[in-house]
């Protein structure tokens, strides 16, 4: 072989050979012989899976199924975006990026790994097409052909992203992609494509085959395209992505996910040109938190998509989810919401002399902090199980906290949301102030496997004091009662008590 592939080789193979050992014999066996193992285990579980997908389907729940995969498919794009996705490792983006090597040669190993992602999610959502449409007749065929769109759809997902690194214009592409996957979101949540859904669903194989042939030309067309712009991509944009995956890469291996965060408040502000501003008339422990309520209001933009999100468990209830998923999802998506107003606790844990300079104790500007992602918190779940009271079931496998309106109120259910607002505060700000994780903390050996006990004492710390806070309810989202009365007492009495002895034990004076 000749010509700047071969020297793209030439190089790879000199880094090698001054790396670590190749691959021997046995370290491929031991990969075939898991990858087999794997299959073996996952084969028989899927199998059936796939076997229970055959027979008709729910439109109400087809039409929940068709909105959670558009956002599924919106999420991925939009992650292939904030990727990159083409991107090289850092040392090969410091000094091969700007060799005289054939650039595409050069990115040709991170697209033929774009790929591979492509396969795997275009399969996951293969699937997932085939539970919502389900499989009257044929479903090996059946199968096939949604595999087929899946996997197209992936494909042509990622070549948009590859061609947004390119020129802007197919940046505009890409973004008016994922808006068009939300409002068919939208739409498939109001129940306005159900009859779409049933046609879709009872459509012969000749349509699903001519609608995979289109997928695949079309798809096949986007990534010719961008195989071909590969050499034109920026350098700029080239080690920007790089950088990020450095950062990503670092903050994986050392299992502190926090980090992720200040990388990503860092690079949102960096070359941002703020207006001075002098402090507001309001008490020195007030005036310190409304540093919070200022940067939030910075992003309109996420703020509406936070709102938005809210609606999520409602339509997991139309897709089937059982009331302890729901349950769960409502609390866990408070307790993220909770966390986008405590940028300013993250920062006083991790500079603790900076925050005594300021001269309010730490007690006081606890206290003050908790407010915002109280309100957050409260707001969201109340809206959260409005929405879910307002979800109406329309079988008894789909029934959820909508079945107990007509006793309980759907008014009681939104309070309840609010109460907790306090409590996830707390556990907010609980996770906010946590240290990075404790790598020599001592490891378990279970039968499945040893089990790092760091990691899991990290991940708990906060999520656990959101649980105690919030038990009244989580007991009413699992149990449905008729009467919340007993429960709103107890959320209110729960998470006062939960708050304000956080603030106190942790503003203790050391």
């Amino acid at each position: 072989m000749s010509g700047p592939e071969a020297s793209v080789r030439t190089v790879r193979a000199y880094l090698r050979s001054r790396g670590r050992a190749p691959a021997t014999m046995i370290d491929r066996y031991a990969a075939v012989f898991g990858l087999a193992m794997i299959a073996a285990v996952l084969g028989r579980p899927l199998s059936g899976l796939l076997t229970g997908l055959a027979g008709p389907i729910d439109p109400v729940r087809a039409g929940a199924g068709a909105a959670l995969l558009a956002l599924a498919v919106a999420g991925f794009l939009a992650a292939a975006r904030a990727a990159g996705p083409v991107l090289l490792p850092a040392a090969d983006a410091s000094w091969l990026l700007l060799s005289p090597l054939n650039r595409r040669h050069l990115l040709g190993r991170t697209a033929r790994a774009l790929g591979v992602i492509a396969l795997v999610a275009g399969v996951l959502l293969g699937v997932g097409l085939l539970a919502v449409l389900g499989a009257p007749d044929q479903l090996g065929w059946r199968l096939v052909g949604a595999l087929v769109l899946g996997v197209s759809a992936t494909a042509g997902g990622l070549a948009l992203a590859v061609l947004g690194q390119v020129s802007q214009s197919w940046q505009i592409w890409l973004t008016g992609a994922m808006a068009a996957l939300l409002v068919l979101a939208v739409v498939a949540v109001s129940g306005q494509l159900r009859t779409v859904v049933a046609i879709a669903a009872s459509a012969p194989l000749t349509a699903l085959a001519a609608a995979a042939s289109g997928a695949v030309m079309l798809s096949a067309l986007l990534v010719r395209r961008a195989w071909t712009s590969l050499d034109r991509i920026p350098t700029r944009t080239l080690a920007n992505a790089s950088t990020r995956a450095g950062h990503v890469a670092r903050a994986t291996v050392s299992l502190d996910p926090g980090a992720l965060t200040w990388i990503a408040e860092d690079n949102r502000w960096r070359a941002r040109r703020l207006a001075s501003r002098r402090w507001p008339s309001l008490p020195a422990p007030f005036a310190l938190a409304w540093h919070d309520w200022r940067k939030l209001a910075r992003t309109p933009g996420r703020l509406a998509a936070v709102a938005a999100t809210a609606a999520l468990p409602a339509v997991l209830a139309q897709a089937g989810g059982p009331p302890g998923a729901l349950g769960a999802a409502v609390l866990a998506g408070a307790l993220a919401v909770a966390s986008l107003g405590t940028s300013g606790a993250r920062r006083d844990a991790d500079n603790p002399a900076l925050a005594r300079l300021i001269g309010v104790g730490r007690r006081p500007a606890l206290a003050a902090r908790a407010a915002l992602p109280a309100l957050l918190a409260g707001v969201w779940a109340a809206t959260a199980l409005t929405a879910l009271t307002l979800a109406v079931p329309a079988t008894p496998q789909t029934a959820t906290v909508a079945t107990v309106t007509a006793t309980a109120g759907a008014g009681a259910w939104w309070v309840l949301g609010l109460l907790a607002g306090p409590a996830l505060a707390a556990a907010a700000l609980r996770m906010a102030g946590r240290a990075p994780v404790d790598h020599s903390m001592p490891v378990l050996d279970t039968p499945g496997g040893a089990i790092p006990t760091g990691p899991l004492f990290w991940a708990a710390t906060g999520p656990d004091l959101a649980l105690l806070g919030c038990l009244p309810t989580a007991i009413a989202l699992l149990t449905q009662p008729a009467v919340l009365t007993p429960f709103l007492i107890a959320q209110a009495v729960m998470g006062a008590v939960v708050l304000m002895g956080y603030v106190w034990r942790t503003g203790r004076t050391r």
